[in-house]
């Protein structure tokens, strides 16, 4: 018979990226007495790994637990990137309910739909937390109308529509249920999540059912399923059955060895956990994520939810310039294969192929730029050694055999003066402008229908046109019919004539020609590129060029010589600027553009075929 377990809420946090999710998170931690009196805490404390905090975004969701009076709050912090969409999508499965973040002054953004969306769909309880109302230009009654009007537009219930809201500032740590009471503390939020999101129920005397919706990993136990219990217990020692919805083959006897429930930031051991609660398991080698955990007598496999297609992909090969080896710890294709196929493990939205006809190189598909970047982010900082080709879209075909391609919905935040440049290129791109309204503080939205094609490169270009002002927001929304040929890039490369250390000479009379992506001193190879060309065409430069000593030469004669500073690439601007014939060479140490055809005259008869 199904009972609720009153004491235990399970809830995520779900918003827009930068709405103040993990802040929010930060504030319920420390309000709910987690820490000590005299803890130091970081700010952001959910954001853990290294390129979560430099980026200050999240991207790996995470689980906390927090205590309330009687009730134990189990608290999912979310990504709000549309990249790393899977990472929501899988784990709200795991919930009663979610609170819907939404900044008071930008309101609805596209992420806040999509996180919406899947929430309504599993019909999961909503509280509305209309965050930052202390902004100066915050409006939280408009956002109130917005937010209403989303619920609408997204076909909700009378029920769903009904949701309560919550008014905060997550950065000076409090929540109000109306705008005129007195700002305290947190209060009015913990009692909305107890007298609002469900308890979690379920049949404790049933046979046991786990679906594991998020893997971790530790190297002294090895990989850690975290998933709720739906039904029955689940105790250490345990012997249970691995099985799968989509895999009905996969069935496999497991015993537990180590089972952990969440309370603050922590995992703590455990022997024995029952219906409702979110925990952790550890001692089975192979688990992924959509496994279920069951009795061995009676298993059945949970449903997983099917997760959004890859929209975007990148051909990842071993590296095979002349400097290839000299910095890179893992450099062989085994290594490269072994890692990328881990990756699967954790990463529910990533396909990895083998490319056929070659042994050396894989074709990777994610949800976007951002979602590529932050894995090859990853691996060079683990020491991997690889090069990267340009990003490409996965392209569908419909039953009448036309070409289909994915189209995004952006949208952009500009001051008036820029508008006119943005619509300019975007238009170039084949997008089509949906909406234009006027903003407070002299910024105009703009709302536009864009292929994915189209915004490949496209961030570096808009931050140089807005002056870095503008902001820029995309969410996938469709497959369409395809829009015709995009020229991505309308300049030319510089490229090294020969291979060498570079000199001030050889730069001083390579920087007329363009802007230079290298300095003195540095390492180059023949079909390295090692600037940008104005112009459309690619020009070979010796940069390794000495001034040869004379006679007359007097020991003054160099001092003139002076160097523009060169333009440093990060990887999402080399990304960014890299062509379809071209490859970024990823090392731990550095990044290097290259020309796939290093040799200048097999590059020529190539490029006359």
């Amino acid at each position: 018979m199904k009972t609720k377990r009153e004491d235990i809420r399970n809830i995520a946090i779900i918003a827009h990226v930068d709405h103040g999710k993990t802040t929010l998170v930060d504030e319920l931690l420390k309000q709910s007495g987690t820490f000590r009196e005299n803890q130091e805490v970081a700010e952001r404390v959910m954001d853990s790994n290294d390129i979560e905090r430099e980026r200050g975004i999240t991207i790996l969701s995470k689980n906390t637990a927090i205590k309330y009076k009687d009730t134990k709050i189990n608290i999912i912090d979310t990504p709000g990137h549309a990249d790393f969409g899977g990472e929501v999508e899988r784990v709200l499965k795991m919930v009663n309910g979610v609170v819907l973040v939404v900044d008071a002054y930008e309101g609805v953004m596209p992420q806040t739909k999509f996180v919406l969306q899947k929430a309504l769909d599993l019909d999961l309880t909503v509280i509305v937390c209309i965050n930052k109302i202390d902004r100066p230009e915050a409006r939280p009654n408009e956002v109130i109308d917005e937010i209403l009007e989303l619920f609408m537009d997204l076909d909700a219930s009378d029920e769903q529509l009904d949701c309560p809201f919550i008014f905060a500032s997550a950065r000076s740590g409090y929540a109000m249920a109306n705008l005129e009471d007195e700002r305290k503390d947190m209060t009015p939020l913990f009692e909305c999540i107890v007298n609002n999101i469900p308890a979690p129920e379920g049949d404790p005397d049933a046979d046991t059912q786990m679906l594991i919706s998020t893997i971790d990993y530790n190297d002294f136990v090895g990989r850690i399923g975290v998933g709720k219990i739906d039904n029955g217990s689940l105790k250490v020692n345990q012997e249970v059955m691995v099985v799968n919805h989509h895999d009905p083959s996969k069935k496999k006897r497991v015993r537990i060895t180590k089972l952990y429930t969440f309370n603050g930031l922590n995992k703590v051991d455990t022997d024995e956990a029952t219906i409702g609660e979110i925990v952790a398991v550890s001692g089975i080698a192979d688990i992924h994520i959509g496994d279920t955990l069951c009795s061995i007598e009676n298993p059945v496999a949970i449903p997983f939810q099917k997760i959004s297609e890859p929209t975007l992909s990148m051909d990842f090969m071993v590296n095979d310039s002349p400097l290839a080896g000299k910095e890179g710890k893992f450099v062989t294709s085994r290594h490269l294969r072994d890692r990328l196929f881990r990756e699967l493990n954790t990463d529910v939205s990533l396909r990895v192929e083998e490319n056929p006809g070659s042994e050396n190189s894989f074709k990777v598909s994610g949800r976007g730029e951002l979602h590529l970047s932050v894995l090859i982010e990853n691996m060079r900082r683990e020491g991997y050694e690889f090069a990267v080709s340009k990003a490409e879209v996965l392209f569908h075909t419909d039953e009448r055999g036309k070409k289909l391609e994915p189209i995004e919905l952006a949208y952009i935040d500009v001051p008036d003066e820029f508008s006119g440049s943005v619509i300019q290129k975007l238009s170039q791109r084949k997008g089509e402008l949906l909406g234009m309204t006027p903003i407070n503080g002299g910024y105009t939205r703009l709302q536009f229908s864009i292929p994915s094609r189209g915004l490949i490169g496209y961030r570096g270009e808009f931050m140089t046109d807005t002056k870095g002002n503008g902001i820029i927001n995309t969410s996938f929304e469709d497959y369409e019919e395809y829009k015709g040929e995009i020229s991505y890039r309308k300049n030319g490369s510089l490229i090294a004539y020969e291979s060498g250390t570079t000199l001030t000479y050889g730069l001083f009379n390579a920087q007329d020609r363009g802007t230079l992506f290298v300095g003195a001193g540095e390492q180059v190879y023949a079909g390295m590129i090692i600037g940008e060309n104005p112009r459309t065409e690619d020009i070979e430069v010796n940069v390794c060029k000495a001034k040869h000593l004379t006679n007359t030469r007097s020991s003054g004669a160099d001092d003139a010589l002076r160097l523009v500073p060169p333009k440093i690439l990060s990887l999402e601007q080399a990304l960014d600027y890299i062509d379809t014939d071209e490859l970024l060479e990823v090392t731990p140490e550095h990044l290097r553009l290259r020309k796939k055809i290093l040799d200048s005259t097999a590059r020529y008869r190539a490029n006359k075929r």
